[in-house]
Parts: C-alpha cells; sequence; structure tokens
C-alpha cells in the first residue's frame, strides 16, 4: 500500500470488529475476565439460518448487506477453568462455519528491561508486578481470521478513553498467534 489505499475489505472487518470488541469489554470496566468470541461472516451465516435474520438488529442486517465481509462476533460463556490464557485457548477449537476468532484479556505491563529479570515462578513475578512503579495496566484484543488477516487493540488504564486505543496486526503478536492456533 503507498499510505492513501485502504486495506481489503476482510481487513477492514477485523480491524472493524476488534475494536467493537475492546469497547464492548470497556463496557464492563476494568478487572475483567478473559472474553472469547467466535468470528462469523454475518452474510455467510444468514445463508445458513435465514431465521438469524429475526434476531439481528436492523443496522447489522444493512452493514451485512453492504459489506460480505462483515463479521459478527459471539461471546462464548462459562469458559472452562484454565491455569493460563495458553492452556484455555489450546483447548478451544471451532467448527468450520466459524470464520474467525476474538479474545480479550487485561494484564499488567512493564518495559522489557524490567520484564527480562522477572522471576521465571508466576506467582513470584506476579508479586513483583503489582508494586512496580513502571507497571501499566492494559486491555488487549486480538482478532483473527481463518484467512489470515489479524488485528489487535490495546487500551491502556491510565489512558482510558476510545480515542486513546491503539489498532494494529502486529501490536499483541503472540496473542494473536495463539487465538490463530484455535483455528487450525
Amino acid at each position: 500500500m503507498n499510505g492513501t489505499e485502504l486495506p481489503d475489505p476482510a481487513t477492514q472487518a477485523v480491524n472493524r470488529v476488534v475494536v467493537e470488541l475492546e469497547r464492548h469489554a470497556s463496557l464492563a470496566g476494568w478487572d475483567g475476565p478473559v472474553r472469547l468470541f467466535a468470528l462469523v461472516r454475518t452474510a455467510g451465516a444468514l445463508e445458513r439460518d435465514g431465521s438469524l435474520a429475526e434476531r439481528l438488529p436492523p443496522d447489522v442486517l444493512d452493514a451485512a448487506r453492504a459489506d460480505p465481509e462483515h463479521l459478527t462476533a459471539v461471546e462464548q460463556e462459562n469458559l472452562p477453568e484454565a491455569e493460563t490464557l495458553s492452556d484455555l485457548l489450546a483447548g478451544i477449537s471451532w467448527p468450520d462455519s466459524v470464520d474467525g476468532a476474538a479474545v480479550v484479556v487485561e494484564r499488567s505491563v512493564v518495559p522489557p528491561e524490567v520484564e527480562k529479570d522477572l522471576p521465571d515462578d508466576e506467582a513470584a513475578a506476579a508479586a513483583i508486578l503489582a508494586d512496580h512503579p513502571s507497571r501499566r495496566d492494559v486491555r488487549m484484543a486480538a482478532a483473527v481470521l481463518r484467512s489470515g488477516p489479524r488485528s489487535c487493540a490495546v487500551r491502556a488504564r491510565d489512558h482510558d478513553s476510545d480515542d486513546k486505543v491503539v489498532v494494529g496486526p502486529t501490536l499483541v503478536p503472540a496473542l494473536a498467534d495463539i487465538v490463530a492456533a484455535t483455528l487450525i
């Protein structure tokens, strides 16, 4: 791209949905649980199940008619207990009717020079992070389509505003990678 071209429609759709999901999670405030979503192309879901049109809001139906790549996110409830996010996502697989997946998580982060000195023991590292003056709390969302497009959104607690959310395909590559692994 030369800087003036728009991304392809699938990339635009995944960018849109990752922002929507981060904003959705932000409505519940901070210190929320992991949230996992199946992503389906709305037009395809309507083709498979015509009665879905009766349950979707008119603006979603209009968006699906205008954009065949439009995505609907379906939150997965009652997630199984898991020690880590990687463990949770390692146990997830999706049927072929799911076009992508997304996750929203909150974490405390520190600069790389601090992170490299953290102990391997998770409890000890968490104790250090809790009181570290360089710690920042962030909410991260990653959305990935089976066809390849991916996008991430990051909001910092100390800049908690929709206009301060950063969006891009490579912001949280490890998170996007573990979401992508659920689609294989």
